[in-house]
């Protein structure tokens, strides 16, 4: 099976399939749909820490794009304009419940100072293994809702994804130089709380994961049996990105971008009904004819 992260696949394969599906080819919409829905959820998941969230955020995207297929011009590539709709579309819906309840990274770490610390032995913590890495995923996911929208989307797709600056900007609307400056003030935002407050950073800080996870289970934001990021992957983002996170290890900042990038590249819980609702949605049906 192709690797699905678009950026892996040649453009004029979209460009191909932009064709068909605009003559009615139902084959060919869901193809374009299913070889850029895992980046365009993964990316949503980042945004919104809640699965839910990051599939209606999906499905949204794509509704918007497909019912505008016919305006797609050729003027850049199908994924820059569809990347383009879909950064438009999560700077400017309306916030989900998880993001509003993150305020500032502050806040968000005198929360998690408040959680009961159970420290584990090597036979519970074997045990938890699955469940402590659900708490690091989630954990560090939700200092990303810390940063502002803009600031989010920058680091998710130059940090995380290493999405070059030129293509960055393109997507943003912004220069590339720009993108980078953004980027630089969000990973600078990140990191230095991260370094103030977290141990997966700093061995000399007071939390940690493996500590936490028992409390996290007693008061049910964790449930082992039905876990939510560390689910439903076969990679993890390093493995598409320009370099494998054992090779990303010299530097504090280096140590953080491994941090991020060693998260799950999840699949969408309904990948399937996805394709299906888009495809068989009646305004979708009647602009292409399917």
């Amino acid at each position: 099976m192709d690797n699905p992260f678009t950026l892996h696949y040649p453009d004029h394969t979209d460009t191909a399939l932009v064709a068909s599906a605009i003559k009615g080819d139902k084959k060919a919409l869901q193809n374009l749909i299913l070889r850029h829905q895992v980046f365009i959820y993964n990316l949503a998941l980042k945004m919104s820490k809640n699965v839910e969230d990051a599939e209606d955020l999906t499905q949204e995207v794509f509704i918007k794009a497909i019912t505008a297929l016919g305006k797609f011009e050729g003027k850049s590539s199908f994924r820059t304009w569809l990347y383009r709709i879909t950064v438009n579309h999560f700077l400017n819906s309306r916030k989900r419940k998880t993001e509003l309840q993150v305020f500032d990274f502050e806040t968000y770490f005198d929360s998690i100072d408040t959680v009961p610390n159970h420290p584990l032995n090597e036979t519970e913590e074997h045990e938890l293994t699955d469940s402590i890495e659900e708490l690091r995923i989630s954990c560090t996911a939700g200092m990303l809702l810390c940063l502002n929208r803009e600031q989010r989307l920058v680091y998710i797709l130059g940090e995380m994804f290493e999405i070059d600056h030129n293509l960055g900007g393109e997507i943003l609307g912004i220069s590339p130089g720009n993108f980078r400056i953004k980027l630089m003030r969000a990973r600078t935002d990140l990191y230095n709380w991260m370094n103030k407050r977290c141990g997966l950073v700093n061995a000399g800080n007071a939390c940690r994961c493996s500590k936490k996870t028992r409390a996290y289970i007693n008061a049910g934001l964790v449930d082992p049996d039905n876990l939510k990021f560390n689910a439903r992957y076969k990679e993890k983002i390093y493995d598409l990105s320009g370099q494998k996170a054992t090779e990303i290890t010299e530097t504090i900042e280096d140590l953080n971008k491994k941090i991020y990038q060693s998260h799950p590249l999840q699949q969408p819980l309904t990948i399937s009904k996805i394709v299906d609702e888009i495809c068989n949605n009646s305004l979708i049906k009647s602009i292409l004819d399917l």
